[in-house]
């Protein structure tokens, strides 16, 4: 097996172990898009004239075929491979010789990999912005059904003003939207095209064109100038972690209201049998685990933001071989929250709110009746706010 970097000096297995990590498990996800950059970087050399023709069609052939056999489950990257970008051009190698040598002119394996692994970006991003919006809509469904049902608001856990479903269902709607308009916002920095920046400093003695590889993947502008690649390694992965980690807090809080809702004490709401599970010991026990589960992970999204940031902090400029190490908790926490985003919208359509146990406190009402006397009699406020509250001492 040849590594990119291979110069024939052998390698001691344990030194292979320990640098390659999980990047041969991890990459799996991201050989499609390896493939697509490897595609447009090729064309791009065909364009300014660093590759003929008949080579560009030898390589994006070899390279689509490569693509849909992983897509078919027909091969893998394996750890011998140490990473996608040695697999990809081993195959590559394999199937047309000694041309696919050619594909990696302008190019390293670090813009190489942040391309790819924008690419990535770009898809997981609409993917969780749909998911959340999924989640509101199921929101705006039980708003349908139960949105007249009264229900008390709480401040410091205590009954403290009237509330209804569709003020507790609204309010938590209107913030999954605002999330996911916070993931769109993320677009920005994951929309700027790293290739030709190539180990940080450029392609010097090729005239490559920056332009030509953006056009073709899409992004929105090239980053510039090429030092601010590596420099930018981490922060769309936090952001979209950040992000992440905003969404899991608003289903983390409402799985705790709809978990205080459900326990007997309060018995506001019940929960389908199909998303509770029961006891191994009593056996009257119904449990709320998905929406505990839901409130847990809120926990793992905030330790992913942390170890990337954690990650780059303190990295002096250029390349470092930490930056590797990114790519765990980013697919980590994009996957835990996909998850709980796809399980949200059937366990919340089973919700029915039980409105003969919901009971609202006549103290709940105080504030109402101070604004009235402060409206009817027109003293001030404070005034009718000490009588309301004396009359609640009685």
């Amino acid at each position: 097996m040849t590594r990119l970097w291979d110069k024939g000096q052998p390698l001691d297995q344990r030194v292979l172990r320990y640098t390659a990590g999980e990047d041969h498990v991890l990459d799996n996800r991201l050989v499609r898009h390896d493939v697509a950059a490897s595609i447009a970087h090729a064309e791009m050399l065909n364009a300014c004239g660093l590759l003929a023709p008949a080579d560009l069609r030898l390589i994006r052939d070899a390279l689509a075929a490569i693509a849909e056999a992983h897509a078919r489950g027909e091969w893998q990257v394996r750890l011998e491979h140490e990473d996608g970008q040695t697999a990809l051009e081993n195959l590559l190698t394999e199937k047309i010789g000694a041309t696919a040598g050619r594909l990696h002119a302008g190019r390293s394996r670090n813009d190489q990999v942040l391309a790819a692994l924008r690419l990535y970006m770009r898809e997981a991003v609409e993917e969780l912005r749909a998911g959340v919006n999924a989640v509101a809509d199921e929101l705006d469904l039980m708003i349908r059904r139960d949105g007249a049902t009264p229900l008390p608001g709480y401040t410091h856990t205590q009954q403290a003003m009237p509330s209804s479903v569709v003020l507790w269902a609204g309010g938590y709607a209107a913030e999954l939207r605002d999330d996911a308009e916070g993931l769109r916002m993320t677009q920005r920095r994951i929309g700027k095209n790293p290739l030709g920046s190539a180990a940080g400093y450029g392609t010097p003695n090729l005239p490559v064109s920056r332009e030509e590889t953006r056009k073709r993947l899409g992004f929105a502008t090239n980053q510039e100038p090429v030092t601010a690649v590596q420099l930018s390694r981490g922060k769309a992965e936090a952001q979209v972690l950040f992000e992440i980690a905003l969404v899991m807090l608003d289903v983390g809080r409402l799985a705790s209201d709809l978990i205080l809702f459900y326990s007997q004490e309060f018995a506001f709401v019940s929960l389908p049998d199909e998303f509770t599970t029961g006891s191994s010991i009593m056996p009257q026990k119904r449990n709320p685990d998905v929406f505990e589960l839901v409130r847990a992970r809120s926990a793992s999204a905030q330790a992913c933001l942390m170890e990337t940031l954690a990650i780059t902090a303190k990295l002096t400029s250029g390349y470092h071989r930490d930056l590797q190490l990114l790519k765990a908790p980013l697919f980590r926490g994009i996957d835990l929250c996909l998850e709980t985003l796809a399980i949200l919208p059937p366990a919340l359509a089973g919700v029915v709110f039980n409105k003969e146990r919901i009971r609202l406190d006549p103290s709940i009402h105080a504030a109402a009746e101070a604004n009235a006397l402060v409206a009817k009699e027109g003293i001030p406020f404070r005034d009718a706010y000490r009588r309301v509250a004396e009359k609640y001492r009685k």
